[in-house]
Order: structure tokens, then C-alpha cells, then sequence
């Protein structure tokens, strides 16, 4: 097991017409959180780090260093990826690094230079075993295509993935990020189209705004890897607010620790829903 490739991942969900739980990682309880849930429930996870992530820390070396060291002792199948990264050489580090996924986001350039820099990045990683998803124009959340309104073309999404090569793309159907409740509708019929006419697996952003039954729809319509972030934000702050008001401590282990089992269970039951079990 240990850290994997994605492509084959997806692959094997897409054929199942299951779906790969997607989370971010942003420090260390998050990873130790989605190790601990896959071996619960005997799935594979993909642990995101996010550029923004990097941004936080001020590199992306320490974080990776130890995602991918959690990955390779998890007794399921991990894929360690660096989301939405803007930065090629941000891209080229994580390969180095040893991610097995990247996504390049290429959202805010003009058409033409996105679907150049998405095919230039498919060539570096292919090289070195790695995977790519991409997005044809932005994903939600970002006064882009991911606002509840944007909606992915499917003859033009199916054109990007022959243009670059990709193998994943995340597509807009309703979603958008960081909602923090979970009241997004899904266009389950655009889902449906795009299943039958893009090629590769689709991944669908902004997730956490979406409530467990749309979820369910979203898999069942045709997407294969599902992204969660602000969901699992919320339950970490929650159990760890509500255990430093239980007990007040300095010690950052004790509210840490409760914010890391809350996600464990969570995360659990997430990844058993997409995999619609």
C-alpha cells in the first residue's frame, strides 16, 4: 500500500462507478486524521496540499516530507497531491518531492495560454510517473466558475482534456468553495453529460457545501474523485473549541488530539459515503 499514484485509483472508482475521498491537509493532525480513517474503513484517501497550504507554512519540503512519511506507513493506499497550484515551479518541486498528483490551475490565464501551460505541466509529471487534473476556467469560490451559476461546457471540457492531456479535470456543476453550510444543489443531468463525454475522471470541487444526498447523486451521476476541505475545517475547530472549554489546557496536545479524532470519524464517514457503501 503506502503512497500511489492517482491515475489508476481513479480508474478503478471511475469503473466501479465509485468515488475517491479528496482532503486537505493543513497540519499534521489532518494527514495522521486520514490515515487513520482509510485504515478504519479499508479505503484509499487522497491527502491535498493546497498552495495556499504552502503559502501558510512558507514552503511546501516539511509538510510533504511528513504527509508522504504518513502515507507510507498507512497500511491503504494514499496519494500525497499539491492542489491548485498557480506556480510550475511550485509543480516541479512537488515532483521532486515525491507527490504522486498535482493539480495545476491555470484558471485565471487566458484559454489559450491555460491549455499551453496544463500540456506543458502534463509533460514534466508524465515523465515522472505523476498525475494531473486541471480545470477548464475557475472552479466556485473564486468569483469564477465555481459560482453557483457557472456550469462546465461538456464538448468544450471534452476538447481541453484532448488538448492537454490531463488525467483528471475538475469541472463547475453547482458547487463553489468554502461554503460553510452544506446547502450547494448539484446539476446531477450536467453531471451526467459530462460522464459520457469526457474522457478521464471528474473531480468535484467545493464539496463541502454539499449535503451527503447530492454527494451521493454526484457519484451516482458520474464523479470519481470528490474534494473536502472546509467541511473538516469546521470539525476540527469545532472539537477543539469544545475541548478547550470542557478543560482548559496549555497543552496543545490535549484540544489538538480531540480535533484530530473528530476528523478521524468524520473523514470515515465521508469516504464510506462517496465510495457508497
Amino acid at each position: 500500500m503506502s503512497r500511489s499514484p492517482l491515475t489508476p485509483l481513479l480508474a478503478a472508482a471511475r469503473a466501479d462507478g465509485r468515488a475517491l475521498a479528496a482532503f486537505n491537509v493543513i497540519q499534521l493532525e489532518h494527514a495522521e486524521a486520514y490515515a487513520a480513517a482509510a485504515e478504519r474503513v479499508g479505503l484509499p484517501v487522497v491527502m491535498q496540499i493546497s498552495q495556499n497550504c504552502v503559502r501558510y507554512h512558507g514552503s511546501l519540503a516539511p509538510l510533504a516530507a511528513a504527509t508522504l512519511a504518513i502515507a507510507d506507513a498507512c497500511a491503504q493506499d494514499v496519494v500525497v497531491h499539491l492542489d491548485h497550484a498557480e506556480d510550475v515551479a511550485l509543480v516541479e518541486e512537488a515532483v521532486r518531492l515525491g507527490l504522486t498528483s498535482v493539480m495545476f490551475d491555470g484558471s485565471r490565464l487566458p484559454d489559450d495560454a491555460n491549455r499551453a501551460e496544463t500540456a506543458r505541466v502534463v509533460a514534466l509529471c508524465r515523465a515522472a510517473g505523476v498525475s494531473v487534473e486541471a480545470e477548464l476556467g475557475e472552479v466556485g469560490g473564486k468569483d469564477g466558475v465555481h459560482a453557483p451559476g457557472a456550469r462546465t461546457d461538456p464538448g468544450e471540457a471534452a476538447q481541453f482534456v484532448a488538448d492537454t492531456g490531463v488525467d483528471a479535470l475538475a469541472v463547475a456543476v453547482g458547487s463553489s468553495h468554502a461554503m460553510t453550510d452544506r446547502t450547494a444543489r448539484l446539476d446531477t443531468d450536467l453531471i451526467g453529460r459530462l460522464r459520457a463525454q469526457v474522457p478521464v475522471p471528474l473531480v468535484l470541487h467545493g464539496s463541502s457545501g454539499v449535503p451527503d444526498e447530492g454527494l451521493v447523486g454526484a457519484v451516482r451521476a458520474g464523479m470519481t474523485k470528490v474534494n473536502v476541505a472546509t467541511h473538516l475545517n469546521q470539525v476540527f475547530t469545532t472539537a477543539m473549541t469544545a475541548r478547550l472549554e470542557a478543560r482548559p489546557t496549555v497543552d496543545t496536545r490535549a484540544y489538538l488530539g480531540a480535533a484530530r479524532d473528530a476528523v478521524t470519524d468524520e473523514a470515515a464517514r465521508l469516504m464510506t459515503l462517496l465510495a457508497l457503501r
